[in-house]
């Protein structure tokens, strides 16, 4: 028998709008108040922020950018962030976003399956931009702030333009990049309608009065920065303060300078929160909530670091491919340990995955969820949305949870492969398709271990070639030459075969000691 969890919060309407304008709808009541600034050199006003967003959807259309066009932006959290993306979703192009701290590799990989023509970066970044363009169908490098050489985002600034017309159902705005359950990563497409509708459901979650402020620590490449902050906080007349990188003293700083009222955090930051020293230097009263997602949050943990900042510690469910939230704890409603309840318009299903039979309350099973977030599927890839995705409309999100009595939902394990560490995915298969090519190692499995700081830790299994020997930072240097930091290999263990099944599978329940 099919049990279907419906949420019990309240369902919500929503509009047929293009995101910018849903994001827009209200900029015009309050256009001198603070929208974005880095809390050093740049602040634009609502009022600024939609007309340099505006102004740049023009320069895009100026130059032949416009619907079925693809623009990637590799850059840190800046306020100008803000402006390329909704610049491109008024365009009506496509954007896909891009981790900022990836080699050229993976940067190409990303141009080149998004069919990307203009890629936006900084200065930091410019190198690496450049090498990864090369072979590519980009004919344009653009870079916030601008260099002597470099063509400036000022530069493409043109004429107002009003949304160009799209169908938001269907037109894919932003193609941010995700391994899904398993396998290498892959464009997320995901909708106007799809983004609209996901701040819309949190509505009965995160309720902000006038003039309230977030911390933009996380970062917006990642849907949870970028939806749950960036277009979040802005749909609701919220201010932003963005960083480029985390860092515990800065955050506190901007946290009592700006009154912020909203800190949106990962396990790692809610842990340097309870235990930091350096916390009790400030003044924190303004916060009224902390938000912590992408990994699950302990208990212990969670009201550890509400007793000692002062105020509501909270946590969240979500998947990029959901474009995020689809678990989350009302304000004033908080059971430490849970994600919280489904929120508006979205429903679960706790399965077996080996039965397919759905589990009653207080029973594990796959979480598999439902409702109008669903991405439209993944890029160029039929089969991998079809194995996530299944005819009726249900994600399967590759995460055992548990609901209770209450409908509060908790995530206590993982059957998909993917690794979480510090919030960021890491994929075993990408770390064994490379490692698997070092000249001394045979055969590699890669699985992730707990750690209380980080989550999880990537742990190798090596099989190393006869007469040779591999240390872990040998492996650690080769992994470097080729993937981004938080992909990287932080514990390895030589053995001498990798468990697999008849058909090849890695048996990696095997390799946990299950």
């Amino acid at each position: 028998m099919t049990l279907i969890h419906q949420s019990s919060l309240p369902p919500v309407e929503i509009p047929e709008l293009s995101v910018t304008d849903f994001v827009f709808r209200a900029a015009s009541a309050y256009p001198d108040r603070l929208a974005m600034t880095d809390g050093a050199d740049i602040s634009y006003t609502f009022a600024e922020l939609e007309d340099r967003t505006r102004r740049f959807a023009g320069g895009l259309a100026e130059r032949g950018f416009g619907p079925g066009s693809c623009l990637a932006l590799m850059a840190p959290n800046v306020p100008d962030y803000f402006v390329v993306f909704h610049g491109v979703a008024t365009s009506g192009g496509t954007l896909t976003t891009i981790n900022p701290t990836y080699g050229a590799e993976e940067v190409r990989f990303q141009l080149l399956d998004a069919n990307a023509t203009i890629l936006v970066t900084v200065p930091m970044f410019l190198e690496t931009a450049t090498a990864a363009a090369e072979g590519t169908g980009i004919t344009e490098i653009v870079v916030i702030g601008g260099t002597e050489s470099s063509l400036s985002l000022d530069d493409y600034l043109g004429e107002r333009l009003d949304q160009v017309p799209v169908a938001v159902h269907e037109d894919v705005m932003v193609l941010p990049y995700s391994s899904g359950t398993t396998g290498l990563p892959k464009g997320v497409m995901l909708t106007h309608y799809n983004l609209v509708a996901n701040i819309c459901q949190m509505e009965h979650v995160a309720r902000y009065l006038p003039g309230e402020i977030g911390l933009a620590a996380l970062p917006f490449f990642h849907i949870y920065g970028m939806q749950v902050l960036m277009n979040g906080l802005i749909a609701n007349g919220a201010g932003v303060v963005t960083m480029q990188r985390f860092d515990m003293e800065h955050a506190l700083t901007l946290v009592q300078d700006y009154g912020i009222t909203r800190f949106y955090a990962v396990p790692p930051m809610v842990l340097g929160l309870a235990k930091s020293p350096v916390v009790d230097n400030y003044d924190l009263s303004s916060l009224k909530q902390i938000f912590s997602g992408a990994a699950p949050l302990t208990a212990e943990l969670q009201e550890e670091a509400a007793a000692r900042v002062k105020c509501q510690v909270v946590q969240g469910y979500g998947m990029t491919e959901l474009s995020p939230v689809t678990h989350a704890t009302p304000e004033g409603i908080n059971r430490a340990g849970t994600s919280g309840l489904a929120i508006s318009n979205v429903e679960s299903r706790i399965v077996d995955p080996d039965t397919g039979q759905d589990q009653p309350v207080g029973e594990r099973g796959e979480l598999w969820v439902r409702g109008p977030m669903v991405m439209k599927g993944y890029l160029n890839n039929p089969e991998a949305t079809a194995e996530t995705i299944d005819g009726d409309g249900w994600l399967h999100t590759g995460d055992v949870a548990i609901v209770d009595d209450d409908g509060f939902f908790s995530i206590v394990d993982r059957i998909k492969e993917l690794i979480k560490y510090k919030g960021f995915q890491v994929p075993p298969a990408e770390l064994e398709g490379l490692i698997v090519t070092h000249p001394k190692i045979l055969d590699v499995a890669v699985i992730g271990v707990p750690d209380d700081e980080a989550g999880e830790l990537p742990k190798a299994f090596i099989v190393v070639a006869p007469g040779e020997e591999v240390t872990l930072e040998e492996l650690q240097a080769f992994v470097a030459e080729h993937l981004v930091n938080y992909k990287q290999i932080r514990v390895m263990e030589k053995i001498d075969a990798i468990p697999k099944s008849a058909s090849g599978k890695i048996l990696r329940r095997e390799l946990r000691g299950q």
